[in-house]
């Protein structure tokens, strides 16, 4: 999964680089024109020769910086580094009319002089405003809530995302800190006018949520994420630091904790008693839901599938991938069918973690043995190192096994996988191979770290992209790694097995709660038979599911395009195929949508044919 580090470019254009999971709610100001002209607008444009769209891009970009104020700080862009997100109603409805303009200003651009990049590039800008636009119907800001969507979590993130080297951005530190306690209240608000127009999360969901918080607000305050950034500014040395670093503390223990203290108090009276329940979990059971699902999906895989299709072809996945499990089950453990493989998975203690440490250092591991080999199946390939980070105590219990964040592209922090060690009892040895190569190298890292740093592409493409790329890279990469000859043994293929019938079972899961009216026990049970996930990555997974209405789709969908065009590329050459220009032509240009890809990997094939 990858989890953006910062929020999400609002204004519209990006989907956040990846994976696998939920990202942080967004933190933006309120649109207003930016008093100076951002530091990145020439590399907003980058590689684009019409002025029109030039133009067109680099304000996109202005805005975007002002929507994003931390994110923009990563980027090297610090005009906002005193802000953060405004995430009131009126500035969400700001944002739309700004997405509104843009998109129509690039509907009206005269393309007759447009060279193919061009054309390329502002088919993408329009298709991801299109579909951002489209998804509006949903209203989430009036009603999601989750463990992974939350204010609480949504704080904890600036501590992480903001750097601090003197007294001036300390400073503009404690300007944001003071900024949380409101914009808990704007979330507060905005939850408030969802119960008056009926939409409201599910009440699991909530509940999970009113335990996330609790938590945060029981642990030890010394141990507060929020107050991570302390011991940095007490290293400084300057006689202000320590006033500085005491007001940060008292910032966190009084603002911070009273609005942490007033949203748990609204989601346990106001909210759970509101949730939406058994077959209601589904965003279908919302006004205007089943549209809602239909943009959603539309948006995180850029095609016109409807659910019932996309719940088809994973029965069918799931059917394939089962016969695989059984058949290495059988040759592992001498079992007569999946059921027994799965519970031989489930409950041998042998095949799990015992601590902690044992995890990291097999996490590590596993990533350094992927540094190791990518050159053999990579021209291109990242400058940018990944580092093993474990997932922060407060949300771990909730979260999911692992996700990955993106470096910054200003250079002050590498690609973080991380890893959960919560409970590590309960953490497969068999799964951590895969999950290392799938968060790290050779799929997320490589792909977002290599599409950050391709210079002569515009700002969107290297930093936002297609859902269906990114998770379906890296689930691609998944069985490559066999290839790559990565994996320990056939234990660790099993592993790899698993997560692809995982991925599979998303399709069926995800539009049985949302299209069909699947209860959370369904979907839970489907993927008890169907997978060898432990049973709290199940109820975590399902909460995600139903908290995030079609992004789960996307990861198959992707894998599946990128294997069929590798096979058409494979035919169409014979012995002049090459994995290395292979993927070199897919990674080239950014996390494009999947029909560009087609193209895209279509005119490599064509240009390696020539005689």
């Amino acid at each position: 999964m990858f989890k953006p580090a910062l929020a999400a470019i609002v204004l519209a254009t990006l989907v956040p680089q990846g994976a696998c999971g939920g990202a942080r709610a967004p933190m933006a100001p309120t649109p207003e024109a930016a008093s100076e002209a951002s530091p990145l607008a020439a590399e907003a444009s980058a590689g684009v020769s019409a002025p029109a769209l030039r133009s067109l891009l680099e304000r996109h970009w202005d805005q975007s910086m002002e929507a994003a104020p931390v994110w923009a700080g990563t980027l090297g862009d610090l005009r906002f580094a005193d802000k953060i997100a405004n995430g009131a109603e009126v500035a969400t409805l700001a944002r739309r009319s700004q997405l509104r303009t843009l998109l129509d200003e690039a509907r009206a651009i005269d393309t007759a002089d447009f060279d193919a990049k061009d054309r390329t590039t502002l088919a993408l800008f329009m298709e991801t405003l299109q579909r951002k636009t489209a998804t509006e119907v949903c209203e989430s800001f009036r009603w999601s809530v989750s463990a992974r969507n939350n204010p609480v979590s949504s704080a904890n993130g600036i501590a992480d995302d903001h750097i601090i080297s003197d007294l001036a951005s300390a400073r503009n530190l404690i300007k944001r800190y003071e900024q949380v306690a409101g914009s808990i209240d704007d979330s507060i608000a905005n939850l408030r006018s969802g119960i008056v127009q009926g939409r409201v999360a599910n009440a699991e969901s909530i509940r999970r949520t009113v335990a996330l918080v609790e938590g945060q607000l029981a642990q030890d305050f010394s141990q507060w994420n929020l107050l991570k950034p302390v011991k940095v500014i007490e290293g400084i040395e300057d006689a202000g630091a320590a006033a500085l670093a005491a007001r940060v503390r008292t910032i966190v223990e009084t603002d911070i904790k009273a609005g942490f203290e007033r949203y748990l108090a609204f989601l346990g009276s106001e909210l759970v008693p509101k949730g939406r329940t058994g077959d209601g979990i589904g965003v279908h059971a919302l006004p205007d839901g089943l549209a809602c699902y239909e943009a959603s999906i539309a948006r995180h895989i850029n095609l016109d599938k409807s659910a019932e299709e996309i719940h088809a072809l994973g029965l069918t996945e799931i059917a394939r991938i089962n016969t695989e499990m059984a058949a290495l089950g059988k040759s592992l453990f001498g079992k007569e069918d999946l059921p027994s493989t799965i519970a031989h998975l489930r409950t041998s203690k042998d095949l799990y973690f015992t601590s902690a440490d044992e995890i990291v250092k097999k996490a590590e591991t596993s990533l350094a043995r992927a540094k190791a080999a990518i050159p053999e199946f990579f021209g291109i390939l990242p400058n940018t190192d990944c580092v093993v980070t474990e997932i922060p105590a407060f949300e771990a219990s909730f979260t999911t096994i692992a996700y990955y964040k993106q470096p910054f592209a200003n250079g002050e922090k590498p690609g973080q996988y991380y890893i959960n060690t919560y409970k590590p009892e309960t953490r497969p040895r068999f799964e951590m191979e895969v999950l290392a190569y799938h968060e790290s190298i050779p799929g997320h890292h490589l792909q977002i770290a290599i599409s950050q740093e391709r210079g002569d592409l515009p700002l969107f493409r290297r930093h936002g992209g297609s859902t269906a790329f990114v998770e379906g890279w890296a689930l691609y990469t998944e069985r490559l790694s066999d290839e790559m000859q990565l994996y320990s043994g056939d234990i660790d293929r099993m592993g790899m097995l698993s997560y692809d019938a995982w991925r599979a079972s998303r399709l069926v899961v995800d539009t049985g709660i949302h299209a069909k009216g699947w209860t959370r026990k369904q979907a839970e049970t489907f993927m008890r038979e169907h997978t060898a996930l432990t049973e709290g990555n199940i109820v975590n997974e399902v909460d995600r599911y139903v908290s995030w209405p079609g992004q789960a789709v996307a990861y198959k969908i992707g894998q599946l395009e990128i294997l069929r065009l590798r096979s058409m590329a494979e035919e169409g050459l014979g012995d002049a195929f090459d994995i290395k220009g292979f993927h070199d032509a897919v990674l080239s240009q950014g996390a494009v949508t999947l029909p560009v890809l087609a193209a895209q990997v279509e005119a490599w094939v064509a240009s390696v044919g020539q005689p």
